[in-house]
């Protein structure tokens, strides 16, 4: 099956909501879990185990257990192997960009079945041109894995550039957030049998979309876009408008959560996934 086809049983059986492993400093103190490659460790199946059955896909941001080196790495493999064999879709939060072959090796890393790491998808970065990252796609294509292309990001230093106007060549005129999606959707537009593309993009929930030249209203369709859609519970965005905030856009939404859930703490995940999936279902029917 294409990411795409498989994404979109996903929202079908489990929903739309995306649980994030983020093992922060203060969360795992505050699991009471030492700040170590042990602790992210656990924290991590912690957070499997209460999605499982619960929600449809999880979210690990490499870096948390990244800084720990390879200790770390031992700790994400057992956790990215523990939520793909509980039946989640995986997004490794890795945002990997570069060109040539440094870029495919990343891609190797991340989307290959049987790599120590390998995921369903992973978000990427191509800020260096779309075309940068064609082999990335290649290899999602191959193998049934998904990318998720920053485009508009909530972090407020991106805006210079994402907001910045293309000058030259065929998307001249346009925001490079919105040429980046126009080049996304080339890409999956030769996958016209899917619902869902194989490529999508991350759109922050907490940004005003217009002020990217994104016009929610007018989003492309065919296939729809996968959007990851960071920014719901602790950093301000509510559920019920995400509607309302991407428009036409909403039906490839994911709607991505980590702090305002993990806070809950370990004895409280669980049901804190519940409501906030029933939440999720509620605003997109």
């Amino acid at each position: 099956m294409s990411f795409g086809d498989r994404l979109a049983a996903v929202f079908a059986g489990r929903g739309r909501l995306c649980v994030g492993i983020d093992p922060h400093a203060h969360l795992l103190d505050a699991w009471g879990l030492s700040d170590s490659a042990d602790g992210v460790r656990a924290f991590g199946l912690a957070v499997v185990e209460a999605a499982a059955g619960r929600a449809g896909i999880v979210k690990p941001q490499v870096a948390f257990f990244e800084r720990f080196g390879s200790a770390g790495y031992a700790a994400l493999e057992e956790v990215l192997a523990a939520a793909r064999a509980a039946g989640l879709l995986v997004i490794a939060d890795a945002k990997r960009g570069d060109i040539g072959t440094s870029v495919t090796a990343y891609a190797e890393a991340w989307l290959t079945p049987g790599s120590p790491l390998e995921a369903d998808a992973m978000t990427v970065a191509a800020f260096q041109g779309v075309g940068s990252i064609a082999e990335p796609l290649r290899l999602g294509e191959q193998h049934g894995k998904g990318l998720f292309v920053l485009a508009a990001t909530s972090n407020p230093e991106a805006a210079a550039i994402q907001q910045a106007v293309v000058a030259s060549g065929e998307r001249a005129g346009l925001t490079v957030a919105r040429a980046i999606i126009e080049d996304v959707h080339s890409f999956n537009q030769a996958q016209p049998e899917h619902a869902l593309g194989t490529a999508g993009l991350v759109l922050g929930a907490t940004v005003d979309l217009a002020d990217y030249g994104i016009d929610v209203a007018t989003a492309p369709r065919t296939p729809v876009l996968p959007v990851l859609a960071p920014g719901f519970g602790h950093q301000g965005a509510l559920v019920a408008d995400a509607p309302r905030i991407f428009g036409s856009y909403a039906p490839g939404v994911i709607v991505s959560e980590s702090r305002g859930l993990l806070n809950a703490g370990p004895s409280g995940l669980a049901d804190a996934i519940d409501r906030r999936a029933e939440e999720v279902r509620a605003s997109h029917g």
